[in-house]
């Protein structure tokens, strides 16, 4: 019995022609190191951890940098909060002291002003302590740039040159820090006058 297909024709290969074929793997052989060239990776290596230990201190004082100023940005914050608050209330007093000044006489009217405006000054003095307002009232001390303003210089018999010998306002300052200058008059050196010269009648 016969039929139309014809079967498959099997391939196999010879022995001959797997020869060329290239092997799955080879065989690796390793580098043997030299004892300078261990040591030359052994310093390198160190290097590159000492290079890694200088970033990390650097890094963290860095970190303790940031803290730090952070820290002292929040206490500022905290101390000063208040400054611009102060400096609107300073205009305030300054108005109840003169007020207080200028009530002169002796009727019963001036005399409850005078007591009224008393005890106000006396609270905000008590306020200005509680938040750590301090006043500035240089009357006799060596004149400061830093905290005083001279409004004028005059020469005042008895007094040292450089010092304040009046206060035309009070400076305040919050916290250590300057709210306000006070406005001085300081004393000046007198002024030495020419000495007499004789005449040539008088010398001869």
């Amino acid at each position: 019995m016969t039929t139309d297909q014809e079967a498959p024709e099997l391939q196999v290969k010879t022995e001959s022609e797997t020869v060329g074929e290239p092997p799955h793997s080879e065989l690796v052989i390793g580098h043997e190191f030299t004892i300078d060239e261990l040591q030359q990776a052994l310093i390198q290596t160190e290097q590159k951890a000492q290079e890694n230990w200088d970033k990390a201190v650097r890094a963290q004082a860095e970190m303790e940098n940031l803290k730090r100023r952070t820290q002292k940005d929040l206490e500022d914050a905290h101390k000063f909060a208040l400054t611009s608050f102060a400096k609107e209330l300073l205009p305030v007093l300054d108005s109840l002291v003169l007020g207080l000044q200028a009530a002169t006489g002796d009727s019963e009217e001036v005399k409850k002003f005078r007591e009224g405006s008393e005890l106000t000054i006396k609270q905000f003095e008590s306020v200005f302590t509680k938040f750590k307002i301090e006043t500035i009232d240089p009357i006799g001390q060596p004149f400061n740039a830093e905290l005083h303003q001279a409004m004028a210089m005059q020469a005042v018999e008895g007094a040292e040159p450089n010092t304040v010998v009046n206060v035309f306002q009070k400076g305040y300052m919050l916290n250590g820090r300057l709210l306000r200058p006070a406005m001085v008059l300081v004393a000046k050196a007198a002024e030495k006058k020419p000495t007499d010269i004789p005449s040539i009648d008088e010398q001869a």
